[in-house]
């Protein structure tokens, strides 16, 4: 959404001025960015970036090897109570998402962000040390996972400090930037996860401090370290800067100190409640298909391909790897594309995208899946279970075979009844699915975060990103628990379909809500709209 100051003279029109030329010329330049405030603003703007990063990094990072290392610690603990703490991170984060920003509203920004970032530190401390208790281990582990989840609140505070600190024209880059970083978060978790591996399961012990080293302990305190450098880099680089929508030096309550003098005289005027509403709704949307389709991966594809749990979650990674990267790149383009487009036009184009990749995968031919027949040669294993449904493909990866079945049945279980009358979903239908799906979500995320922060404008934006943080973190609980009641019982055409509709939905929403999309400053005149 690019923008050009509306024309003074129109705004002065039928008024006495009350600045002499020279004044307003005086008064102007006050307003004027200087070089050292402008590298100072981008070098925290980074600090932002950084912890972007390492909040994704946080959760990512020992999510493969959560469920070997609960059955270590806990013997009690089944796959059910591993989706519990798989979901405590997002319902942490959902929880603590709203206090940060409302924090950050009234204080400056370094104090929340420290905080929370010392909470994920003392996190996977816990984490590294819940082998010592003698019993309630698992209790241990999900509290550990879900204060991780609760110091990840602080996406909130980043995403409205960016929001601050860029004009409208700055402010695309700046967003795609920050879901980048987010999105590297997300992939190289896994692979620090699996350079730890080299650490063995036993490790080396520090007998003085009880602490283990070992592959499961070894990530999370790597994690730890990477938020202590944070912690120093927010107190050594990070600064409070804020500017107004045309990219002006403003003076907001964060400030500690007397960094300009100049007040924001451009937040007269009410937020379009309307329109945020709408964008958090539609923000939802996004992560909950997301949600669906990462979490969908494995069970769909063990159900339609016969493969083995091992393949399935080898294959599937494999893939999503890919999808992630393309999101990398997604994110990178889709910073020239708005200038040109528009954000509006380009959210609108990727739930377009998102519903072609969902529709692709409604079963259209006669072939029907390979049938697990249940007692096969005595040597079947049972059926996955909703509980394991619930779990994301990295999880299922670690649950092992019974001891005594020398075999793993596969194909679509029967005790599925869809799976005896339901078309099979080719190979080929899922990865286009896969390509299309990776290309509409990140489109979607950069252009809500964005559209978000330009519709509050001025106002203090902490609070509604907190809200828009929760209902994120919301979708992505409600998306496992979709997958193991509707797919698992009424199959990939009704679930498939659903998902087609909630794109639908979302799709006439905002045709409906289209023109009240804009800018604050724009809304109120300020500003000229062009491209959106």
């Amino acid at each position: 959404m690019a923008a050009a100051v509306s024309s003074p003279e129109v705004a002065a029109e039928g008024r006495e001025p009350l600045l002499s030329p020279g004044e307003a010329e005086e008064e102007e330049s006050r307003h004027v960015e200087t070089q050292e405030h402008y590298k100072s603003r981008w070098r925290s703007i980074w600090i932002m970036y950084l912890t972007m990063f390492l909040s994704s990094v946080g959760f990512s990072i020992v999510i493969m090897s959560v469920w070997p290392y609960l059955q270590k610690i806990d013997p009690t603990a089944d796959a059910s109570f591993l989706g519990w703490i798989i979901a405590s991170y997002s319902i942490g984060q959902m929880v603590a998402s709203p206090l940060f920003g409302l924090w950050s509203n009234y204080r400056p920004r370094r104090e929340p962000l420290v905080v929370s970032t010392a909470i994920s530190v003392a996190a996977n401390c816990l984490y590294a040390y819940v082998h010592l208790p003698h019993s309630h281990g698992k209790y241990y582990m999900l509290t550990a996972r879900a204060l991780v989840g609760f110091g990840a609140g602080n996406v909130a505070v980043v995403r409205s400090y960016i929001a601050g600190a860029t004009s409208l024209t700055e402010r695309t880059s700046a967003m795609a930037n920050t879901s980048a970083c987010q999105a590297v978060g997300f992939i190289l978790g896994p692979v620090f996860q699996t350079c730890f591996t080299l650490i063995g399961e036993e490790g080396v012990t520090w007998k003085l401090i009880n602490l283990q080293l070992n592959m499961y302990t070894a990530p999370v305190l790597f994690g730890a370290l990477l938020g202590v450098i944070n912690i120093i880099l927010i107190f050594a680089i990070f600064r409070e800067h804020r500017v107004d929508d045309m990219g002006r030096q403003c003076k907001s309550i964060n400030f500690e100190g007397e960094e300009s003098a100049v007040l924001d005289q451009d937040t007269e005027g009410t937020i379009d409640h309307v329109a945020v509403v709408a964008i958090n709704f539609l923000f939802f949307v996004i992560l909950f298909v997301f949600a669906v389709f990462e979490t969908i991966a494995t069970p769909l594809t063990m159900d339609m391909y016969s493969w083995t749990r091992k393949e399935a979650v080898f294959y599937n990674g494999i893939i999503l790897s890919v999808v992630g990267i393309e999101s990398v790149i997604v994110f990178m383009v889709v910073k020239t594309l708005s200038k040109k487009t528009g954000e509006r036009a380009i959210l609108h184009g990727g739930l377009l995208i998102v519903l072609v990749g969902f529709f692709i995968l409604l079963p259209w031919g006669k072939k029907l899946p390979n049938i697990q027949w249940q007692e096969i040669k005595n040597n079947s294993i049972p059926r996955t279970t909703s509980t394991e449904m619930l779990l994301p493909f990295w999880s299922l990866q670690a649950l092992q075979l019974p001891s005594n079945h020398t075999a793993e049945a596969v194909g679509c279980p029967v005790t599925q009844s869809w799976c005896l009358n339901t078309p099979m979903i080719y190979l080929a239908q899922y990865i286009s699915s896969d390509i299309l799906i990776g290309l509409g979500y990140p489109v979607c995320n950069v252009m809500s975060y964005t559209l978000y922060s330009k519709i509050l404008g001025p106002k203090p934006q902490g609070v509604y990103m907190g809200w828009l943080t929760a209902s994120g973190s919301g979708a992505r609980i409600l998306g496992p628990v979709f997958v193991s009641q509707i797919y698992t019982h009424l199959g990939p055409r009704w679930a498939f379909s659903l998902i087609c509709g909630v794109v639908v939905v979302s799709l006439l929403l905002l045709e409906i809500v289209y023109k009240r999309l804009i800018a604050f400053s724009v809304r109120y005149g300020r500003m000229q709209e062009e491209n959106c």
